[in-house]
C-alpha cells in the first residue's frame, strides 16, 4: 500500500489508545502524525511532546490546518458523531475509533455526509486487516470448513474499574457497544451482513467504585447474550460482559462451525493469534498464517489502508458502510434487550470486503 505523498493525520483525543496510534502510523509509508489536539491541553501537550508533533489548540484550529488530510477521532465514544461530523463538513477524510455513532441514524447519516463532501469517512475496528483474521477469513470463505451453519464469539472483557481512571461512560454505552464490534465487525466482513437480533441483558454487579474510591452505577447490561442470523443462514451467539473477564477462558476468542470442519481463532484483535483447524469430530490443529504477523494490534493499518485508497482511487475496507451496519446490529440488540428477547430485522445491507491482497494469493484451495 503506498501513496505518492504520506497524507497528514491530525488526532483528536490523546487518551489511552492515542499513543498506539502514533507509534503505528511512522510504520506505514502512507500517512505521517502532523497535529494533535485535545480538551485536556496538559495531556496534548504531554502527547506532543512524546511523538514529535504539533499541537493545535482546538478542533477548529485542527480543521484550519491545512497539513491535517485525514482527522483520526479517538474521542470518548459520546463524541464521535459531532467531532466526525464537524470535520467531514470541514472537508476532511476521518477516520474514527468505534464505534461510528452511538445509533445507526447517526451512524448513516455520517456516511452520507461523507458522500455529500466527497471525502472518505472510515471507521475501527480494522483488526479485520490483521495476519491472523485475514488467515481465517481465508479459509472460511474457501469452503474448506463446508457450509459455515454456526459461530461462537465470546468478549468476556472484565470490569474496566480496575484498569481504566474514568470507567464510567464505558457502562454508559455497555459491553455490546464497546467490544461487542470486534466480533460483530470479524463476522460480517467475513461472511456478510446480518439480517435479524435477539438478545438478553443482566445487570449482574450494578453498584461500582473507580480506583480512586468513588461510587458509580452502571448505565447498561454488564452482561449480554445475542444470537444474530447473517444473510446467508449462519447464526451467531455472541456473548460480551463487562463483569466476567480474567482468568475466564476464550477472552475474544471466535470459532466458525461447518459441516465438514471448524476453525478457532484465537484472538479478535491480536494480529499474531492463533488459528486452528480441525475436522468434524476431530481435533484443532494450527495453520500457517498468511504471512508473519504483526505482534500485537497494528492500531494504525485501518487508517493506512484508507489512505492507500485515495491515493489508488478504490474503496477502502474499513468502511462508513461496514461500521453504521455493525451499529445497527447494536441497536437491534438494544430493543431486542427492552423487548423481552424478540427478534429484531437488521435493515441496511452490506457487501464484505476483499482480503488483503496478500491474504488473497495464500487462499487455501
Amino acid at each position: 500500500m503506498t501513496t505518492a505523498t504520506p497524507l497528514g493525520l491530525g488526532i483528536v483525543g490523546t487518551g489511552n489508545i492515542a499513543g498506539g496510534y502514533a507509534r503505528d502510523a511512522v510504520t506505514h509509508p502512507e500517512i505521517r502524525l502532523v497535529s494533535v489536539t485535545d480538551i485536556d491541553i496538559d495531556r496534548a501537550t504531554a502527547f506532543a511532546a512524546e511523538h514529535g508533533t504539533r499541537i493545535d489548540p482546538s478542533l477548529d484550529d485542527l480543521l484550519a490546518n491545512p497539513e491535517v488530510d485525514i482527522v483520526v477521532n479517538l474521542t470518548v465514544h459520546q463524541a464521535h458523531f459531532d467531532v466526525t461530523r464537524r470535520a467531514l463538513e470541514a472537508g476532511r477524510h476521518v477516520y474514527s475509533e468505534k464505534p461510528l455513532a452511538l445509533s445507526g441514524a447517526d451512524a448513516h447519516a455520517l456516511a452520507d455526509v461523507a458522500v455529500e463532501r466527497g471525502v472518505r469517512l472510515g471507521c475501527s475496528p480494522s483488526t479485520f486487516l490483521g495476519e491472523a483474521q485475514q488467515t481465517a477469513a481465508a479459509w472460511v470463505r474457501s469452503g474448506r470448513l463446508g457450509t459455515v451453519r454456526a459461530i461462537y464469539c465470546e468478549v468476556p472483557w472484565g470490569r474496566i474499574e480496575t484498569w481504566h481512571p474514568a470507567p464510567a461512560p464505558f457502562y454508559d454505552v455497555g459491553a455490546l457497544v464497546d467490544v461487542g464490534v470486534y466480533p460483530l465487525t470479524l463476522v460480517t466482513t467475513m461472511l456478510g451482513p446480518a439480517t435479524s437480533v435477539r438478545a438478553w441483558g443482566w445487570d449482574l454487579m450494578p453498584d461500582r467504585v473507580t480506583r480512586d474510591g468513588a461510587p458509580f452505577r452502571i448505565g447498561s447490561p454488564d452482561l449480554v447474550v445475542a444470537a444474530i442470523e447473517l444473510d446467508r443462514g449462519p447464526v451467531v451467539r455472541l456473548t460480551t460482559s463487562f463483569y466476567v473477564g480474567q482468568p475466564a477462558t476464550g477472552r475474544g476468542s471466535l470459532e466458525f462451525h461447518g459441516d465438514d470442519g471448524s476453525l478457532a481463532l484465537g484472538s479478535q484483535q491480536d494480529f499474531n493469534a492463533s488459528v486452528q483447524v480441525g475436522a468434524y469430530g476431530g481435533v484443532y490443529e494450527p495453520v500457517e498464517l498468511v504471512r508473519a504477523p504483526f505482534p500485537g494490534i497494528a492500531w494504525a493499518r485501518g487508517v493506512a489502508e484508507m489512505a492507500a485508497a485515495i491515493g489508488e482511487g478504490r474503496p477502502h475496507r474499513a468502511s462508513a458502510e461496514q461500521a453504521a451496519h455493525v451499529v445497527d446490529i447494536i441497536d437491534g440488540a438494544i430493543a431486542s434487550i427492552a423487548d423481552g428477547g424478540r427478534p429484531v430485522p437488521i435493515r441496511s445491507k452490506v457487501t464484505p470486503p476483499p482480503l488483503m491482497p496478500w491474504a488473497e494469493v495464500a487462499l487455501p484451495r
